[in-house]
Order: C-alpha cells, then sequence, then structure tokens
C-alpha cells in the first residue's frame, strides 16, 4: 500500500518537464513557435512539390517527418547538455565531421545531383557530412577565439591562426566534391566568429585581401566546374539561354511571380505539379510557397525565419561567456546567409548555390544540422549566466 501510494504522488514525466526547475521551462519558446511554423510549411510544401512523382500519394512527406522527429531528438538532447561541458568535446566534434568529409572523396562517397557529397546508407538514406562540418567548424572556432589574450579581451594570434587552419582544411575538404554553396557557408561562420571574438582590424583585412585574391585566382585559372560557370552565367543573364543554364532561374521567377498576393492555394500550383523547376522540394522550395501561397505566404516564411534569428541574435547578446557567444553568433551568420543565399536566388538577386532553405526544405541531414543548431541555441539560453 504504502509502495503504491508512492507511485500515485510521483509526479507525470510531462509535469517533471515542465516543473519550476526543468529546463523546458526556460526554453526561447518564441523561436521553438518560429521553427515549428517554419517546418509545418516545409511539409505542406514538401507534399506539393512530390506528390505527382514520389512513390505514395503523400510523396516524400512520410519520410521528410520521420526526418523532423530524428531532428527534433537532436535538438532536445544537445539542448539538455551544458553548453559549457560542449567547449571540451569541440575537437572530438571536429575532428568526427572532418572524418565524415574525408569518406565521402573515398569509394564510399556518393554523387546525387551532380555533387560528390554523400554517402549512402542503403534503405533509401543518404547523410551529407558538409552539413555537419557546419556545426563541427563553429564548435572549433568558438572555442579557439573563446580565451582571450593574457591581458586582453582579444583573442591570441596563434589561436586565430589554428581557427583558419580549422576552416581551410574543412573548405578545403568541402570543395573537393565540389561543393561552393557549403563552402561559402563554412567561409561566413568563420569570418563571423573572427569578427564577434573582436580580432584585430588587421586580421580582417589580411582576410579581406586573401579572400579577393582567391575569387580572382578562382575566375582567372577556370577552377570552376562548368556547371557552377553555368549558373554564374545565367545569374548575369538568364535570358542568354532560358532553355538551358537559364532555365532555373526563369522558372523560379514564373513561378513566384504568379503567386501573386494569395497564391493559387496548396496543390494549385501548375509549375509546381507540372515540375517546371528542378528541386522544388529541395533548393527551389520557396518557390512552392510563392507560387502557391503567394506573396502573403512567402512573406510568412521570411517573417519565421526572421524571428528565429533575431531571437538567436538576443540568446548570443545576453549569453555572459564568450564560448557561448560565440556559437550563438555564429549560428546567427550561418542560418541568415544560408536563407538569404536560397530565397535569393529564387528571385534572381543571388546566382543559383544549391544551398537549402533552413528548416523549411526536404533534406534529412540539413534538417539534423538545422535542428542541432537550435538545440545549441537552446542549450546557450538556458545557462547564458555565468551561474546557471
Amino acid at each position: 500500500m504504502i509502495d503504491r501510494a508512492v507511485t500515485l504522488r510521483r509526479p507525470s514525466l510531462v509535469r517533471r518537464a515542465m516543473g519550476t526547475d526543468s529546463i523546458v521551462r526556460r526554453f526561447d519558446g518564441l523561436m521553438l513557435v518560429a521553427v515549428l511554423g517554419l517546418s509545418v510549411l516545409g511539409t505542406l510544401l514538401v507534399w506539393s512539390s512530390t506528390r505527382t512523382w514520389a512513390p505514395g500519394a503523400t510523396g516524400l512527406v512520410k519520410k521528410h517527418l520521420l526526418n523532423q522527429v530524428i531532428g527534433v531528438i537532436l535538438c532536445m538532447v544537445v539542448a539538455s547538455v551544458d553548453h559549457r561541458a560542449m567547449r571540451a568535446y569541440a575537437p572530438l566534434v571536429f575532428l568526427v565531421s572532418l572524418a565524415g568529409l574525408g569518406l565521402v572523396i573515398t569509394p564510399l562517397g556518393a554523387t546525387i545531383n551532380g555533387s560528390h557529397s554523400w554517402i549512402l546508407l542503403g534503405g533509401g538514406f543518404a547523410v551529407q557530412p558538409s552539413e555537419f562540418a557546419k556545426v563541427g567548424l563553429l564548435l572549433i572556432i568558438a572555442m579557439l577565439l573563446a580565451q582571450p589574450a593574457e591581458g586582453s579581451d582579444r583573442p591570441r594570434n596563434l589561436d586565430v591562426v589554428l581557427a583558419l587552419v580549422a576552416a581551410c582544411v574543412t573548405m578545403g575538404l568541402v570543395m573537393l566534391q565540389p561543393d561552393l554553396g557549403t563552402a561559402l557557408v563554412l567561409a561566413v561562420i568563420t569570418a563571423g566568429g573572427l569578427v564577434i571574438s573582436g580580432v584585430r582590424k588587421r586580421w580582417i583585412i589580411l582576410l579581406a585581401t586573401v579572400a579577393g585574391a582567391g575569387i580572382f585566382a578562382v575566375f582567372h585559372f577556370q577552377m570552376l566546374e562548368p556547371y557552377q560557370i553555368a549558373r554564374f552565367t545565367a545569374f548575369l543573364d538568364p535570358s542568354v539561354d532560358p532553355r538551358g543554364v537559364g532555365y532555373n532561374s526563369t522558372q523560379s521567377l514564373i513561378a513566384i511571380g504568379s503567386g501573386q498576393l494569395l497564391g493559387k492555394g496548396l496543390l494549385g500550383g501548375g509549375q509546381t505539379t507540372g515540375r517546371f523547376v528542378p528541386e522544388q522540394h529541395t533548393d527551389f522550395i520557396f518557390t512552392v510557397a510563392g507560387e502557391e501561397f503567394g506573396f502573403v505566404g512567402s512573406l510568412a516564411v521570411v517573417v519565421l525565419l526572421g524571428v528565429v534569428l533575431l531571437r538567436a541574435l538576443k540568446i548570443a547578446r545576453e549569453c555572459e561567456d564568450r564560448f557561448g557567444t560565440l556559437v550563438a553568433g555564429t549560428i546567427v551568420c550561418w542560418l541568415a546567409f544560408q536563407a538569404f543565399v536560397n530565397i535569393g536566388m529564387t528571385i534572381g538577386i543571388m546566382p543559383i548555390t544549391g544551398l537549402p532553405l533552413p528548416f523549411v526544405s526536404y533534406g534529412g541531414t540539413s534538417t539534423f544540422a538545422n535542428l542541432i543548431a537550435v538545440g545549441l541555441l537552446q542549450a546557450i539560453r538556458v545557462r547564458r549566466r555565468v551561474f546557471d
């Protein structure tokens, strides 16, 4: 009887999770609501863009939902860990991410959509290690730059050099695939980490000079793949070859423009149903939002992304330890740049780079990486004070 009484008085799992001392109560609820909204919209858009050609009436929705469930689990696991303890594991995470990139260039790697960036797992599943490399790189950069030099609030020159070496190795492995879009994201993460850490201006000037020289060398010595050159050509003038290199850009603009203010309704987009825009469930998913939900729906996606970024920026500003600030700040740089490039390429203001739209596009590894980033942000918010 006593055991039964104790059992009856024991709080449920839900009540314990929402208790006064629970970390769940200290999560950034507004950010989570925005991420949920983007995920729901993404699921609807994936359904609309894949139902006519993928097996089954639901297209790739079931697989997309499975990816989201796994991503949420990863998010909660990461959020439950003290981010300050993650600092000790940053080198291990970074090395594992490098190992994944290394496996891609072995016979285990596979080519999908022209990019040798994948490892096939069987059962229709594949993993893209370059997505996890974003997490690995930002953690190692934050670890290296978080410790200021003695008597200064700036990182040591040696740590800056090590951070740059880590970034160069990671970007080098990614460019071997080749994956220019992800390499650019990694470059933005690196630059963001350096700026947030407060490195001396000479480092920024040096990096800007090197970056400029690198861009010149890439074009002067024709180091880009033919399809990458074609993408830049289409960006500069889509009308040059609207049925060839400019096809994606042209059809993307037609799809978004045809949605007008309120769109044609879910499943009502002719461009989407007819599959006129390639990769509408991944890189060009914003065109589905524009065509079927119109300007209002597109604006909703942008606003929700803005909420996520603003809340992440708030977490970075409120965090009292440098490591947490650097992690949160570089995540903001990553997600903001990737969202801008993805949306920009669909409306013709950025070249096509093959970057998915965070929290919206179909893709298992990208979903996992994005939700791990959300988990990191929540972990930092929960313990943003020094004595939390």
